[in-house]
């Protein structure tokens, strides 16, 4: 027996529909390169959105092309992420933040047919112009200085679009974005998302104990829009006609500070190593600044200390952690108090806060270790990986009919191993503890990075902490401290394993402290350890 449910196709088409009938009212607020800021109402973003469909089209766009964009986070970058589909196309979203070399070979690989770029990063693009022909280059005036003649104007296309505009026909499984993973080693990797898998994905996210977005949030998105889609947050807003607060270019800790100050957020996004450095600009002047009691943070990309969830706490301001990968679309995971704890202590709570979270639905998770599948005891290790309706089954230029293309990356059954090494507790809480590379095995046992990081930035004199393996004679492996002091402030390696004591075994504590003056992160703002095993001879 079938249902009797029409089988009409999921479709992002659908949303901004939705978006220009229901919320003509909501605003997007852009914050330009001199720090003014621009106001659009969503009724103006729908039309703008359209017009851009309609003149890629008349430039030629055929269903499936790709179209590259070299932004900062605007009105004009969320007008990309519908209008490039609607047209029948394929964004893909090129980090701004990678060397030209690796942008060049990226767009290549891509196939990139036409770029829209901001007027501000045209130096960039020029490093990178003999990598790859783009057929045309489109840029948007952020700035406000005219456009040169050899360039394509993104408002002034706009203005010469058809007037009439229909949506390109498409099948829910059709592409609408793609955008390559952040590896520290190797060649990065295209990802490709779908109508039906983007659809998705921002329906399980929207959920109350997820993002619990609602149409009356104003959202401000600090992650770049580059970066796994702004981890699908724009999505989730034009759908619900929330308020989009964007920083631009401007995400020193004062700029935002300000940026808050004049739109306040009840909902904001960022990376550990940007709320970091926020709130030690809050705590240092506390007379200038405040945050929105009430605030929630999605913080993402990297594990984030039990400490800066603290500090947040202080403020009014409640951080979620979530967990997830540009192969994941990119939630797979996020903190929340279950029902059944809501009972526990604060310091249980921060605890459970401090964690990768539980399972988002339609999402299957599975922690793997040396003897297979590892039970819910919270101490057996193993990678974790994952399936479902959002995560790629496989990469972009990869043979279609071959899962298992990559064995590193994809198990014989169909799971995407992610990398990470986890352990999952009774309640279905996973505790990242590194990735598989970083893992320091000190005779024959395993020491996790990550838990010495976050109880050493837990230390009020510490900013950053990075730890990494070192070679030795006997042990094999031995753990080395890489550590950033907050401005004004030292401390000494004894004080600091007084410090670990706490929670750590002796022959867990690292053998050797370095104290820098930044730590190297990737173009993700992730601690990038392979520079520091290069910058101290540690191979792999």
């Amino acid at each position: 027996m079938q249902s009797t449910m029409m089988q009409d196709p999921l479709s992002l088409n659908l949303l901004l529909e939705r978006a220009g009938r229901l919320f003509p009212e909501s605003q997007i607020v852009s914050r330009l390169p001199d720090k003014s800021l621009r106001r659009h109402s969503y009724a103006e973003y729908y039309k703008r959105t359209r017009q851009l469909a309609a003149a890629l089209l008349a430039l030629g766009l055929e269903k499936g092309d790709r179209v590259a964009t070299l932004c900062w986070n605007h009105h004009a970058h969320l007008e990309c992420y519908f209008g490039i589909p609607a047209a029948g196309g394929v964004m893909h979203t090129l980090n701004l933040r990678l060397s030209p070399e690796e942008i060049g070979w990226i767009a290549a690989d891509a196939g990139d047919r036409f770029l829209i770029v901001d007027d501000i990063l045209l130096p960039l693009y020029r490093q990178f112009a003999g990598k790859h022909a783009f057929e045309r280059v489109i840029v948007f005036a952020f700035s406000g200085a005219p456009v040169a003649g050899e360039y394509t104007n993104y408002d002034a296309l706009l203005d010469k679009a058809p007037q009439e505009f229909d949506y390109v026909p498409h099948d829910e499984n059709d592409a609408v974005a793609m955008c390559y993973t952040s590896g520290t080693t190797g060649r990065s990797k295209g990802v490709v998302y779908s109508h039906r898998s983007t659809v998705l994905h921002t329906l399980v996210a929207c959920l109350p104990e997820f993002w619990c977005l609602q149409g009356r949030d104003v959202v401000l998105p600090v992650t770049p829009m580059f970066h796994a889609n702004c981890w699908g947050i724009p999505y989730g807003a034009v759908m619900l006609g929330s308020k989009l607060v964007f920083p631009g270019p401007h995400l020193h800790p004062e700029d935002l500070l300000d940026l808050i100050k004049l739109e306040p957020p009840t909902m904001a996004l960022g990376v550990p190593t940007i709320w970091l450095s926020l709130i030690q600009a809050l705590e240092a002047h506390p007379e200038k600044w405040s945050l929105p009691k009430g605030m929630r943070s999605l913080v993402g990309g990297a594990a984030v200390p039990e400490s800066l969830i603290r500090a947040f706490a202080k403020h009014g301001v409640r951080i979620s952690q979530g967990w997830g990968m540009t192969e994941t679309s990119p939630l797979a995971t996020l903190s929340f108090i279950k029902p059944e704890l809501a009972g526990v202590s604060e310091d249980e709570q921060f605890r459970l806060s401090a964690t990768a979270g539980v399972t988002a639905p339609l999402v299957e998770l599975r922690v793997v270790g040396d003897h297979g599948i590892a039970p819910w005891d919270g101490k057996t290790p193993g990678e974790v990986q994952v399936r479902g309706p959002f995560i790629t089954g496989r990469y972009y230029n990869a043979r279609a009919d071959n899962v298992g293309q990559d064995p590193a990356k994809f198990t014989d059954d169909g799971w995407l191993r992610t990398g990470d090494v986890a352990k999952m507790d009774s309640h279905g809480y996973l505790h990242i503890t590194d990735r598989t590379k970083d893992l320091i095995k000190s005779g024959g046992e395993w020491i996790s990075s990550v838990d010495l990081e976050n109880a050493l930035m837990a230390h009020p004199a510490v900013a950053e902490a990075a730890v990494i393996a070192i070679p030795h004679e006997k042990w094999g492996e031995r753990p080395l401290a890489c550590v950033v002091t907050k401005p004004g402030q030292s401390v000494t390696p004894e004080a600091l394993n007084e410090v670990l004591t706490k929670k750590f075994a002796k022959w867990q504590l690292p053998d050797r402290y370095e104290f820098l003056e930044t730590i190297p992160r990737t173009s993700t703002g992730k601690f990038w350890k392979m520079k520091l095993r290069e910058r101290y001879a540690v191979k792999g």
